[in-house]
């Protein structure tokens, strides 16, 4: 980034020079599409990817010469962010992808947006306001499908304890949807605790120390966290647990909870700690980090004039202790080929979420993830 920031300032000097500099950056703005980043909540690993991944999109071979990216956050205020979508739109926005902090907060807004010709796409979170198009896996599935993994793990009967997410999100409430359905049909699964983690490992640490206060982990059989399993293991590992006897786990797609999920004894580089092979019992799989990358190459193929679909419906990536497979180097041939954690020596953040690659997205990868770089 530094380098090409250097090369620019460089290049303006010479056009500068040659009398030709404000002609042309205004015909090279001109010739690109104006497009607006608008994010919520972003205290999370998930969010840095996600926004990463979507500069490493506006930077690749195939849009940098078709976009301006510009990027804003609201936090966890809807009434912020549609007084900066609003922003957008008066700005000049001609596509604004967007990390709706609400499903219907947005609406009219959007609406509004979508008269003036704004093409809105969200993306994982969704937007109920049908001019929009929205981006994302099925949440309620991801809430069921791992629900039923640890139902099946404790035999149909156990204590277990719930973590959820950034709540108002829909992404929140289907996943709990999801899973409270599946825990009610079995009358032996007690959910003795529900805590709210904001998809962060450090909350999830913070809430799951006071339940452990009050619910020591001999009463705990399984846990259900939107983020927080990697912490789980961890906490357990502190208070002497051993690998073998961990409580199984369904949730997010960390990297430190995969790579706790690899046979104990696994050669792995830069393992230390508790990030390193436990043979954890999990259930590990991600809302999918590359979609709203994915949902800025359907806007700019929106505004090329071509048809996009009102719901991208992303297939989910779920990986098991049956499937675990280690990246050597996390390049894209071997994301191919179906390795699915990476090396603690590449990641050194166990809360870094691995659910990095799509065959829909091959202009970026685990540089995109990590530092915003195009996989070129």
């Amino acid at each position: 980034m530094k380098l090409q920031f250097k090369s620019r300032i460089a290049a303006a000097c010479v056009a500068g020079a040659m009398g030709l500099a404000a002609w042309n950056g205004a015909a090279e703005a001109a010739d690109k599409f104006k497009i607006f980043l608008s994010m919520s909540y972003i205290g999370n690993d998930w969010q840095a990817e996600a926004a990463n991944m979507i500069k490493a999109m506006a930077l690749s071979k195939t849009y940098r010469d078709k976009v301006d990216l510009q990027v804003q956050v609201a936090g966890p205020n809807a009434q912020r962010q549609i007084q900066q979508i609003n922003a957008m739109v008066q700005a000049g926005a001609q596509a604004i992808i967007v990390y709706p902090i609400s499903p219907t907060a947005l609406n009219q807004v959007v609406k509004n947006a979508c008269a003036k010709g704004v093409v809105v796409v969200a993306y994982d979170s969704i937007i109920e306001e049908p001019c929009a198009y929205n981006v994302h896996i099925d949440q309620k599935a991801w809430g069921k499908q791992s629900a039923e993994w640890l139902v099946d793990k404790l035999g149909g009967k156990g204590n277990v304890v719930m973590v959820t997410g950034v709540p108002g999100t829909t992404v929140d409430t289907l996943r709990n949807e999801g899973a409270k359905e599946v825990f009610a049909k079995h009358p032996g699964i007690k959910v003795i605790a529900e805590a709210n983690g904001m998809w962060s490992q450090a909350v999830a640490r913070t809430e799951l120390s006071k339940v452990v206060a009050t619910r020591p982990w001999d009463q705990i059989d399984g846990l259900w966290m939107q983020a927080g399993c990697y912490t789980a293991n961890s906490m357990q590992s502190e208070a002497g647990i051993a690998d073998d006897k961990l409580r199984p786990c369904a949730g997010e797609a960390s990297n430190g909870g995969r790579i706790q999920m690899l046979p104990v004894g696994t050669e792995v580089e830069g393992a230390s700690g508790t990030y390193r092979p436990m043979g954890a019992k999990r259930w590990s799989s991600g809302s999918q980090n590359f979609t709203g990358a994915l949902a800025l190459s359907l806007a700019v193929k929106k505004l090329e004039g071509k048809e996009i679909p009102a719901l991208t419906d992303v297939p989910q990536t779920i990986v098991t202790n049956e499937n675990i497979k280690l990246c050597k180097e996390g390049s894209w041939a071997e994301m191919k080929a179906g390795c699915n954690v990476f090396q603690p020596a590449i990641i050194a953040n166990p809360g870094w979420f691995a659910s990095v690659y799509s065959e829909t997205t091959p202009e970026i990868g685990l540089n995109a993830a990590l530092v915003g770089q195009p996989e070129e």
